[in-house]
């Protein structure tokens, strides 16, 4: 074999290897992309990190008890290609907020839409209104 083949062959080979490795890491298949939810609530936090953030959300229930919802979301970069900012959901900030559920039922979801409630702004992580599959 050539020089010139094995180092294509090896750069083939590691090329494959970064593309599954970030199809894997990227899996979403913990949320059902079938049916959305949407939740009104309070900020609890929102964990501006990578390499995914998550918008935490106090939802008040019927009964009055309070669950936390975590939306998740891509990283910082991704946020900020949207006009999405750290400042745009400080704790206390009212929000209606949609996104693809856990399929276990956990209070999870995979965030495709926020709505502000004091000025109807509204925000799409990945930078469009998303689409059930």
């Amino acid at each position: 074999m050539t020089k010139a083949l094995r180092i294509a062959a090896t750069s083939a080979m590691m090329v494959t290897a970064l593309i599954t490795l970030s199809y894997a890491h990227h899996s979403g298949t913990m949320f059902d992309d079938k049916k959305q939810i949407t939740v009104e609530g309070v900020v609890k936090e929102f964990q501006y990190t990578n390499p995914h953030s998550w918008l935490l959300v106090d939802v008040t229930n019927p009964d009055g008890t309070v669950t936390t919802w975590g939306f998740e979301a891509e990283g910082p970069n991704t946020l900020m290609q949207a006009k999405i900012r750290r400042s745009d959901f400080a704790p206390g900030t009212k929000i209606t907020i949609s996104g693809f559920p856990m399929k276990d039922g956990r209070p999870a979801a995979a965030w495709t839409k926020a709505v502000r409630a004091s000025d109807g702004t509204e925000f799409y992580p990945r930078g469009r209104s998303p689409q059930i599959q």
